[in-house]
């Protein structure tokens, strides 16, 4: 067997003796492990640099990491030239409803980032029942693995409805228990939605309420923050609530998809990182997760449409909108909040069920079309549905600034799709190589072994998934290798469904879901349980 040279000092150190069987003398040698991949430049997921070195899988996990030269494998893997690190874990996807059908549960375009790990129900949405999100999850088996989160919106509009009120005593228990059920079936934390509705209507003191249940369990909580511009109480107010979450709770924090969104708050990213580290200086677990892109996607009610008009779901904005004393309040709240947004020809349509035409279209064109302006525009398409967009709103500058903290994950904020979706934000195919190759080959913004270390053990620690994120003997064999000259995306927000390129070799679960390049069709993932502490 031909011997592959290591000259790093660390490498060594690490070596590992194989636990396997010993070569027979008389005979073939036995097999010891089921691969090995030999020869990789190792990123470990602590963020230290590379350091070359073997990693063995057998079974479901990582058996040794070091010099394993002489060792045998049922399988044996080249990676002279490539970079082996844990498999990445996006903490912000909203994969979760396309996973749970056959067409989509093989998660290909996840698989060619790298991604092994996904948490669904962010931003407050989803299921509030997740034993029922679990079965639905599994019926057609799983490409990658996933987390839940309890959605504290959902868990409110099971509870309230889409009423703008406080909740009663009774309401609060019922919200209580069940976030409580959702942490006892293995939930890793809440999320919330406040600059959604019905999200948006409770109090923060609703929040750390539940947040205290979540603590029970060793949770985090994750926030979409009420503002992340100047809609109500301002972005670092905002911020300022998964603080207080996060502090009087007395759970880690969460602020995701972190941005500076709008003209009005374009180059407050350092005034955001500044509160922040104010408050882990005094001892408050507060973290953040970002995309790697200068713009956004939420629907166009969300993004324009003031909250109080909001009440009561689409069918009771409907009203209001043909309501002719109703509707100057609204249209002059919407003419503020596109102003926020930086204007008709920074909204690009996603899909637009009414009119599918319009798709990948712009505001600013469809208002010059019909020759009327863009928030007339918008209040016709809302009359007929309900659009998402892609919203061109933050700056260049604040997204660097974020992304190079060390209390920044990684998450993409996208989810799975087919043609009949309209055009997607190009996160959802792309975010996680692009952050590996625009932002730390190209550009250097951040080290390739910190945007490693943002995309596995940042994650993991932050959420408590025990035995992920990290490349040593004994953690579950979640890896990618990849190719960092080849790594690309070529997913545009003109044409996004365009898989990313260089992963070369995924395993989930010690099982091959990519090899060579191509995707096995292994659907070796699973719905994830966080253990409970004592």
């Amino acid at each position: 067997m031909r011997r592959i040279l290591r000259s790093t000092p660390l490498a060594t150190l690490l070596a590992v003796v194989a636990c396997g069987p010993a070569p027979s003398e008389d005979g073939p040698p036995e097999v010891a492990y089921d691969v090995i991949v030999r020869g990789g430049r190792v990123l470990d997921g602590s963020g230290n640099p590379w350091y070359r070195a073997d990693v063995a899988i057998r079974g479901e996990r990582i058996a040794a990491v070091g010099d394993l030269d002489g060792v045998n494998a049922a399988r044996e893997v080249d990676a002279r030239g490539l970079y082996v690190a844990p498999g990445f874990i996006d903490t912000h996807s909203h994969a979760g409803n396309g996973l749970t059908t056959a067409e989509l549960s093989g998660a290909v375009p996840l698989l060619a980032q790298g991604i092994t790990t996904v948490l669904v129900n962010p931003d407050g949405g989803g299921e509030a029942n997740l034993l029922t999100q679990r079965e639905a999850l599994e019926a057609h088996g799983l490409g990658v693995n996933v987390g839940q989160l309890v959605p504290h919106g959902q868990v409110r509009e099971t509870v309230m409805g889409l009423e703008d009120a406080e909740p009663t005593p009774q309401q609060m228990e019922r919200m209580s228990s069940l976030v409580r059920a959702g942490m006892e079936e293995g939930a890793f934390g809440l999320s919330s939605g406040l600059f959604y509705t019905p999200g948006g209507f409770a109090e923060i003191e609703e929040v750390v309420a539940l947040g205290q249940v979540v603590a029970e369990f060793n949770g985090a909580y994750q926030s979409h923050i009420r503002d992340e511009s100047t809609y109500s109480i301002g972005l670092l107010a905002a911020v300022g609530e998964v603080i207080t979450v996060a502090e009087e709770a007395g759970i880690r924090g969460v602020v995701t998809h972190i941005k500076a969104l709008g003209p009005e708050a374009w180059g407050m990213a350092q005034d955001v990182i500044t509160i922040i580290e104010e408050a882990r200086v005094r001892g408050v677990e507060v973290f953040a997760d970002h995309y790697p892109y200068p713009a956004g996607s939420t629907g166009l009610r969300s993004a324009l449409v003031p909250k109080w008009a909001q009440e009561g779901g689409e069918d009771a904005l409907r009203e209001r909108l043909r309501d002719p004393e109703t509707l100057p309040r609204v249209r002059s709240g919407m003419t503020e909040n596109l102003a926020r947004r930086g204007g008709a020809a920074r909204i690009q349509f996603r899909e637009v069920e009414s009119d599918k035409s319009l798709e990948g279209g712009l505001l600013s064109e469809f208002a010059t079309a019909r020759g009327i302006d863009p928030v007339s525009a918008a209040i016709e398409l809302l009359g007929e549905g309900s659009p998402s967009i892609v919203s061109h709103s933050m700056r260049e500058d604040d997204v660097r600034a974020f992304m190079a903290l060390p209390w920044t994950m990684t998450a993409s904020d996208g989810g799975l799709d087919t043609e009949a979706d309209g055009v997607p934000h190009p996160r959802s195919y792309g975010a996680f190589t692009r952050k590996l190759s625009v932002y730390a080959r190209d550009e250097g913004v951040v080290s390739l072994a910190s945007a490693v270390r943002s995309m596995t053990s940042l994650p993991a620690t932050v959420f408590r998934m025990e035995d992920r994120g990290v490349l040593r003997p004994g953690a579950v064999a979640d890896v990618v290798v990849f190719d960092l000259p080849r790594l690309r995306t070529d997913a545009t927000f003109q044409d996004p469904r365009n898989l990313a390129e260089g992963v070369v070799h995924l395993w989930i679960n010690g099982a091959a879901a990519v090899e060579d390049g191509q995707v096995t069709g292994a659907l070796a993932g699973r719905v994830l349980q966080k253990r409970h502490r004592p």
